[in-house]
């Protein structure tokens, strides 16, 4: 898992977050779960985890990488082709080391424009099917603007949401593991 603060457990208490949930969910299915690291970091971007992949690669070989990046970037005014290039450079690394790719979507406030907004999905969906990627279109959908799902940031899933994601993340995933 390579994500942000979404993914992170950003102000929620340690193992309520949704990839800590998924971890469970695989432990119960199988008696030999896939191991899940979670290298996600708050406040990170295409650019920062583009320079960490390679390592995280070779230290983990995963065999399914999932994405969650692109809200940090969007909130620094990154264009979506800069958002682009630096999730198609990961998606390469990973394919090349032999990992299937999951992208997770996002979306942005309504006052970056529709244009932004839309070029911005987009992005996620031509990546994904160029590249042959697992696709959850929007990654905070049910989530995000549910009274008690958001933090009081608007940003940030509540502990109560983790659940929701990990069933948004969850039909593109399981097929892979």
């Amino acid at each position: 898992m390579l994500g942000d603060s979404l993914s992170a457990e950003h102000n929620i208490p340690a193992g309520s977050g949704w990839v800590s949930l998924l971890e469970r969910r695989l432990a119960e299915k199988a008696a030999r779960p896939p191991q899940v690291v979670n290298a996600s970091i708050s406040g990170e971007t295409t650019a920062g985890a583009l320079a960490r992949l390679p390592a995280l690669l070779q230290k983990h070989r995963p065999s399914v990488l999932v994405i969650e990046l692109g809200g940090n970037d969007a909130l620094r005014g990154l264009t979506p082709a800069q958002l682009r290039g630096n999730l198609e450079q990961m998606i390469g690394l990973a394919t090349a080391a032999g990992a299937r790719v999951v992208l997770l979507g996002i979306d942005v406030p309504p006052n970056y424009g529709p244009a932004y907004r839309e070029r911005l999905r987009r992005t996620y969906a031509e990546l994904a099917a160029a590249h042959g990627a697992g696709l959850v279109p929007f990654f905070l959908e049910g989530v995000a603007l549910q009274p008690g799902l958001m933090q009081g940031d608007g940003l940030h899933p509540t502990a109560k949401a983790q659940p929701r994601l990990l069933e948004n993340v969850w039909p593109v995933l399981e097929p892979l593991l």
